[in-house]
This record gives structure tokens, sequence and C-alpha cells, in this order.
């Protein structure tokens, strides 16, 4: 998880300009996980997200077969991810975060789908977000991280 500095998020030449793994982990996940369904280097891949509770912070879009989930960290198993995520964003708060998993059912890459849901549509960042996308897909070898994820399983 990566916080921004006050205001970064709402000025699109900052935000464009921030490294992909700070882009896509602060308020583009819901990208890179519709571009990454859009064309799956893996088979079996679905998008859940983590909605937290009314007031709070910590929405998050990311994709998984059950086992395994990949967001903009890469490739690990489905229950340290929300671990991993609940608790960072748990500790965040004095008390009360709580939060609840849906299953995706929406189209990730559509801005008026995204908008209902308070998300930026790929038309709404200062650049296409989607081929930026594309290009940190490429960079990972997908079935030598999903397995090397499996391997960590307790």
């Amino acid at each position: 998880m990566y916080r921004m500095k006050p205001g970064v998020k709402k000025d699109p030449e900052r935000r464009w300009a921030l490294p992909d793994r700070v882009f896509f982990g602060n308020g583009a996940c819901h990208i890179l996980a519709g571009v990454f369904l859009q064309a799956p280097p893996l088979p079996g891949f679905h998008a859940e997200r983590i909605i937290p509770g009314d007031g709070f912070a910590g929405n998050h879009i990311f994709v998984t077969d059950g086992t395994v989930a990949f967001d903009y960290h890469g490739y690990t198993l489905r229950n340290r991810l929300l671990r991993y995520y609940t608790n960072n964003w748990a500790g965040e708060y004095a008390q009360g975060w709580h939060c609840r998993l849906e299953q995706v059912d929406f189209d990730l890459l559509c801005t008026h789908a995204l908008n209902a849901r308070k998300l930026l549509g790929p038309d709404q960042y200062l650049f296409d977000p989607i081929p930026r996308a594309r290009r940190y897909l490429k960079k990972i070898n997908h079935s030598a991280a999903r397995s090397k994820a499996l391997q960590r399983k307790s």
C-alpha cells in the first residue's frame, strides 16, 4: 500500500508521473485488473473488490483464481493478499475499519460502470492508462510468478 502526499491524486500530471507500481497501487488498480482480464495471461481468473465500510478508505480491486491473487504487487496467495490489505487498513484507524468482499460483476474498463462506483474510467486520466497497464503486465512471467506464489502455500 502506498500513501500519497496530499493533492497528488487530484493532480492529473503528478498522478500520471508516479511509477507504475504506485500508480496502479493507488487508485488505478481497477484498470490493471480490467486489462488483465481483457487478455488473461492465465486462465480461470476473475476480479474481486474490497469495499470498505461507510466513511472509511481502502477500496481495492484485484484478480484471483480463488487460490492465487494478482494486483500491483504481483502474484501472492489470495488469503495473504486479503490479510495484508485488511490488516494495513485496520491499522490506519483507531477502531472500526471493516470491509466486505464482492466478486466484480461490471466492466472494469467502462467509464460509466466505474463512475457509478466512484472510480475513474480510463478516459478520465491524463493519458490512456490501458497501454500503460499492458506494458506493466508484459514485464511479468505470469506462469512462473503464480507457481512461486503457490510454493509459499502453508
